[in-house]
């Protein structure tokens, strides 16, 4: 399993192998995919390499070590179709979801809250997902206080700190996140002749989540927060609410399919492979 080589705060300690209750947790692993994209339509559907891109995230999903079960969730039944054809399960969830959080639990309920003791929530843009990061995010879950676990990776471009399309997060030194912005915190008040990245550690989101079952009910009834509209991070909500999320450090890239050029870029990635 790949960890970042970058140090981390003084005291913290990073797991390298699943902590025994972790082999206990049954842990689902549930991929939202959603038909109606605005910029890709059919998102789920589309061919990379021959094969669909929710084909490749079930395909990688389920060589993770972590997950008893895998599970697409979507709003059509053309993805349901498809899913079932090539061997995997799928649930239909409703159309009115406003993120993959909300459709990721009512997928639980479907399948039945008693059955799991986890959830994965897994990009379902994300075609060449690391099964190690999975492994990674459920061992930041096991020692995770407040039942929610995600991932962070150390920035070393300073291209990426000015990216209006990264989130980062700052953490306490327990790991738990103090907070998620889409600027890049915290603000450097001298300034430095080097890179930026060099003159602080900073740490970029990747956008996997876990979640203990009770705490995923939990999260999916509190109300949008002010910080959370103020920012467009669903994570600000639960943070104001008192909840804590684990950050645990990986060291594999995201790279997830959002647009035309994303989707060519793929392609092209898979053909070169």
């Amino acid at each position: 399993m790949a960890f970042c080589d970058v140090p981390v705060q003084p005291g913290i300690d990073r797991p390298r192998t699943l902590p025994p209750n972790q082999t206990r947790m049954r842990t689902l692993g549930i991929i939202p995919a959603r038909y109606a994209s605005t910029r890709l339509p059919g998102k789920p559907l589309v061919d990379i390499g021959g094969k669909s891109m929710v084909q490749r995230v079930v395909e990688q999903a389920r060589r993770s070590r972590s997950l008893a079960a895998v599970v697409v969730a979507t709003d059509d039944e053309r993805v349901v179709e498809h899913v079932r054809a090539f061997g995997a399960e799928a649930v239909i969830t409703s159309p009115h979801h406003h993120s993959g959080t909300d459709r990721c639990y009512e997928a639980l309920t479907i399948l039945g809250n008693d059955r799991f003791d986890a959830v994965v929530n897994i990009q379902g843009d994300e075609p060449f997902i690391a099964p190690e990061q999975i492994d990674e995010v459920c061992i930041a879950l096991a020692g995770a206080p407040g039942g929610i676990a995600t991932l962070a990776q150390v920035v070393s471009d300073d291209r990426d700190l000015d990216d209006p399309g990264e989130a980062f997060i700052t953490t306490d030194v327990n790991m738990d996140a103090l907070y998620f912005s889409r600027a890049a915190i915290p603000y450097l008040r001298k300034p430095t002749t080097g890179p930026r990245h060099a003159a602080f550690q900073y740490l970029k989101h990747v956008g996997l989540y876990a979640f203990r079952g009770d705490v995923l009910q939990r999260i999916v009834a509190l109300s949008p927060s002010a910080l959370e509209l103020a920012e467009s991070l669903e994570q600000l909500r639960w943070i104001e609410n008192g909840l804590k999320v684990r950050i645990g450090l990986t060291a594999h890239a995201s790279f997830c399919v959002d647009t035309p050029a994303d989707l060519e870029e793929a392609r092209r990635r898979v053909a070169t492979t």
